[in-house]
């Protein structure tokens, strides 16, 4: 009997790019979800953007729009971003949305009905410079409890406590480094430990794993603490009912964006919501008539493991039936470092590298438990070229050129040996599918790689390239049995490798593959033509991404107004050490006149410009070219820092950095000077 199922990935943060670290959870949860969708379930994937927060209205402020306008733009580039790598979504939308404000109010209004929502006055944060309010994690400091130095103002990443930024030791505003001072305000509060002990019969019930009970179980021992739910204006994000500059915490509505998003899909394809989720008109939770799981990091489970089901379970709304937690991304067994190029933007691997090799080596790393997964370059190549190339492509390329050139493109049929093959292939369904329910995919990807192996081993022990010339029609049924394998590890293989699994769909002749048809076998019958399934990794493509990654970084960080935020914990990075005069002193501002612009082959965002210096020319490589034409620039004046150290990089040297500031992609604007001005004049 088929299932029905609701499954959500935390919503991305809508300041920043997807990097390859957020992808561990988008290709976790849509593997698990293409599996079920294999099994014959029906199977809903629902995400959205996380909108709301001061990071964005600032961010938003400092390019000159308007929050909407960011959040619509940064909703493009993520929704690009997944559909690059075949993260399929039946509703990808936005916590700014009139469904995520009903819900909104709606749990708002249950919970304080019930007497859950309590009034008090607060000390916080307020920054005398940036004239605002300081939302937690724009609060940085010392941990009161391990001294951890450069924690947000909520937890502490080092060791996992939970605070108010008024608990932090020595603060400082995360925009401009000054201590701010306290101010009292009155704020809503949730009282959590009302709901300690659904909460812990929750838990005990297998909600989640043990290593994440264990976490909550040390939560309980210190007491559930009344959560802040309110953020003073000026604040991007939805006004709480009655009030004219208070509004909702943003990490209130982000998870209501989760049913926000299944509200609109429903709304929009006739069904029943409260048929999929359900409570939100009773009142009455219940089991409903599909299956709930939500899939998020580690980072995030206090807000997801105990804030949103007491939420849920006040509001008499349906909780899920298990979230499933994951660990985080090292490279090279380091965090991710911009420095060194390992800090990927998704759309920057897309420009190097297939994105169905990193849906295999996260998959081939993934298990149930929350432990970080590493990604080793040289691990990632050679199990590329070995695994998906050598074992599991080759056995159509060394069955299907032969089939077509010398046997008519036709299938025989199966002997005794051939179904031994077959039949072992089959027998290990079990096993595979028990794994995949159970987010084990590193076992998955062993289990097929060995069964890749024993089809390998039977072509050569029965060698067709030679028995072609003696015996074409044992070839034939050799070749059979070897192509019905391939069939059978690409039913295993389809929600690792959707676009290789459509591939070999093609090249076979035959309807998208289900689990269900593991049983059938393909013979008698004709198959198409051959076509590449893969393609091996050359060395160079993964130097040229980390070198791209690497130039990216260098034009943010040097721009004159560096907009970034921190993308995962939504939040400004910290201004870098203080400088001295004397070190300002050392920078020699020049007018330059642009000679000669032109692209860099391999480099969609770099342009390389000839500029004279006054008699010396200097050439500069500039990722600019989202923003200009080669053509445009040229007899323009600009400033160039001109006493830059050179710096030998992928496309070539650059001798120096032209000023520019913005956002980046075609926002992206140079500081020019007066027609007037000489080539090397300095700027003072």
């Amino acid at each position: 009997m088929s299932r029905k199922i609701v499954v959500t990935s935390a919503l991305p943060y809508a300041n920043g790019p997807i990097h390859i670290g957020h992808l561990v959870e988008y290709l976790q949860t849509d593997i698990w979800v293409r599996f079920h969708k294999l099994c014959g379930n029906e199977c809903l994937y629902f995400c959205a953007d996380d909108t709301h927060g001061t990071p964005v209205m600032i961010s938003a402020k400092k390019a000159g729009i308007t929050p909407e306008e960011m959040i619509d733009n940064v909703h493009k580039e993520h929704k690009a971003d997944f559909d690059g790598f075949h993260i399929e979504f039946d509703n990808y939308y936005s916590t700014h949305s009139p469904e995520n404000k009903e819900f909104s109010e709606l749990i708002f209004n249950r919970l304080n009905e019930k007497g859950s929502i309590v009034k008090r006055d607060v000390e916080q944060a307020y920054c005398e410079n940036c004239k605002m309010s300081l939302p937690d994690r724009f609060v940085r400091g010392s941990c009161p409890k391990c001294k951890a130095e450069n924690q947000y103002g909520d937890s502490c990443e080092v060791c996992g406590t939970t605070y108010r930024p008024s608990d932090l030791v020595n603060p400082y505003c995360a925009t401009c480094n000054t201590p701010p001072v306290m101010k009292t305000s009155e704020h809503y509060f949730f009282r959590l430990a009302d709901y300690e002990q659904p909460l812990r019969e929750l838990l005990t019930s297998g909600h989640t794993q043990q290593s994440v009970a264990n976490k909550l179980d040390e939560w309980f021992s210190a007491g559930l603490k009344d959560w802040d739910i309110s953020r003073d204006g000026p604040y991007f994000g939805f006004k709480i009912p009655g009030e004219e500059n208070k509004y909702f915490y943003v990490w209130l509505d982000a998870p209501i964006g989760y049913m926000a998003s299944a509200k609109n899909y429903c709304d929009n394809n006739n069904l029943d919501f409260d048929a999929l989720w359900p409570g939100t008109n009773s009142g009455k939770g219940g089991e409903g008539q599909y299956e709930l799981y939500h899939f998020i990091g580690k980072d995030i489970m206090y807000f997801h493991a105990l804030f949103w089901p007491a939420m849920l379970i006040a509001s008499g709304i349906k909780t899920a039936e298990k979230l499933f937690v994951h660990g985080f991304l090292t490279v090279n067994g380091e965090k991710m470092s911009k420095s060194r190029g390992t800090f990927i933007k998704a759309s920057t691997y897309l420009n190097h590298l297939n994105p169905e090799y990193l849906r295999y080596y996260y998959a081939s790393k993934l298990s149930d438990s929350i432990d970080d997964i590493d990604l080793k370059v040289d691990d990632f190549i050679n199990k590329i070229n070995s695994e998906v190339v050598g074992k599991i492509a080759n056995l159509a390329s060394r069955s299907v050129p032969m089939l077509t050139k010398n046997l008519d493109s036709t299938l025989g049929k199966l002997d005794e040996e051939g179904q031994d093959l077959i039949k072992k292939l089959v027998t290990a369904s079990e096993q595979i599918v028990n794994d995949y329910e159970k987010l084990k995919y590193a076992a998955v990807v062993r289990t097929i790689t060995a069964l890749a192996d024993e089809a390998n081993r039977f072509v050569e022990i029965k060698q067709p390239w030679a028995t072609i010339k003696t015996d074409p029609e044992i070839t034939r049924t050799n070749l059979t049995a070897v192509i019905n394998a391939m069939r059978i590890l690409t039913i295993y293989l389809k929600p690792i490798l959707p676009k290789f699994a459509e591939s070999v769909e093609k090249i076979l002749n035959i309807e998208p593959l289900r689990l269900a048809d593991l049983d059938q076998v393909l013979e008698n019958c004709k198959i198409g033509k051959f076509e590449r399934l893969a393609e091996r990794i050359d060395e160079k493509q993964v130097n040229a991404m980390i070198e791209e990654s690497k130039i990216e970084t260098q034009n943010t960080e040097t721009a004159t107004q560096n907009s970034e935020l921190k993308t995962e914990n939504s939040a400004f990075e910290p201004i870098k050490p203080e400088c001295t005069i004397d070190d300002f002193a050392k920078i020699d501002l020049r007018v330059a006149k642009v000679k000669t612009a032109e692209t860099v082959e391999g480099a969609d965002k770099l342009l390389k410009l000839v500029l004279d210096v006054g008699g010396i020319e200097k050439n500069v490589l500039a990722g600019i070219a989202k923003a200009y034409k080669p053509e445009d620039l040229v007899g323009k004046m600009v400033v160039v820092l001109a006493n830059l150290k050179p710096r030998k990089m992928k496309f070539g040297l650059s001798e120096g950095m032209i000023l520019a500031s913005g956002p980046g992609g075609s926002e992206v604007f140079m500081l020019t000077v007066d027609s007037g001005a000489k080539p090397g004049e300095s700027i003072h």
